[in-house]
């Protein structure tokens, strides 16, 4: 099971029940300890706010999870130089 790595909001607290959890305090100045770091997060979510903002304009409530799907895909084959040839593969 993977780490899911966390600030300190309130809202993670229940994570901890279900999956491996760990925080960085953002409040106190730290930004990574180890692997635990919020990075990646926080790109994949400027990527997609860049994304609805910039391109789709508008994404509705019945539509997200074939956005965040696309961008999720997107981000984790983002070092991927055949990305397009893998795609059109699928179709």
């Amino acid at each position: 099971m993977s780490l899911v790595a966390t600030d300190e909001h309130m809202g993670y607290a229940k994570l901890k029940r279900e999956f491996p959890h760990q925080t960085v305090n953002h409040a106190k100045g730290e930004y990574v300890r180890g692997n635990v770091h919020t990075g990646n997060l926080d790109i994949f979510w400027s990527l997609l706010k860049r994304g609805v903002m910039g391109t789709f304009h508008n994404v509705s409530k019945e539509h997200l999870p074939l956005y965040l799907a696309e961008f999720s895909y997107r981000h984790n084959n983002r070092n991927n130089p055949d990305i397009f040839v893998d795609v059109i593969a699928e179709c």
